[in-house]
C-alpha cells in the first residue's frame, strides 16, 4: 500500500471520529519512543499510525483504553480499606504535617481570654455610639 486512505482504514475504524482520535494516539506513542510496527519509509508520525491501523498491526482494544486513560481529568482511586478510616492517606499526611509543626502557635490560653475581653470592650464602645467618632459627635 503506497499511499494511506482513509478509507482503508474505515474498514478496520467505521467511526471517522474515532478513527482520528486512536490515530492521533498512536501518533503520540510513536513521538514518545513506542516501537513502530511498520516501516516508516520517511512518513511523518500520523501517517504511519494510519498504516499500522489499516494493517491492523497495532491493537486497537489496548490503543482505545491508553486513549481513554490519557484523557481521563481525575485519576482512578481505589476504595479506602476499612482500617484507614474514613479519611484514608489524607489523615496520615495531615498527621505528619502536625508532628512537623512546632509546640504552639506562640500564644496561650491567657492570651486568647485577654483578646476576647478586649473584643468585649470595644463591643462596649459601639454601644456607647462612641467609635468612630471625635468629642463633638461627628464620625472621623
Amino acid at each position: 500500500m503506497a499511499r494511506v486512505t482513509v478509507e482503508d482504514c474505515v474498514l478496520k475504524v467505521p467511526n471517522r471520529f474515532d478513527l482520528v482520535m486512536l490515530a492521533a494516539q498512536r501518533a503520540r506513542d510513536i513521538s514518545a519512543g513506542s516501537p513502530l510496527t511498520v516501516d516508516r519509509d520517511n512518513d511523518k508520525n500520523p501517517v504511519v499510525a494510519l498504516r499500522e491501523i489499516a494493517d491492523t498491526t497495532v491493537d486497537l482494544d489496548t490503543l482505545n483504553q491508553s486513549l481513554v486513560k490519557g484523557l481521563q481529568k481525575v485519576a482512578e482511586v481505589d476504595e479506602p480499606s476499612e482500617d484507614e478510616g474514613t479519611f484514608g492517606e489524607g489523615t496520615e499526611l495531615l498527621n505528619d504535617i502536625m508532628e512537623t509543626l512546632p509546640e504552639g502557635d506562640g500564644q496561650d490560653e491567657g492570651d486568647l481570654e485577654e483578646d476576647a475581653e478586649e473584643a468585649g470592650d470595644l463591643d462596649a464602645s459601639k454601644e456607647d455610639g462612641q467609635e468612630g467618632t471625635e468629642e463633638g459627635g461627628r464620625p472621623e
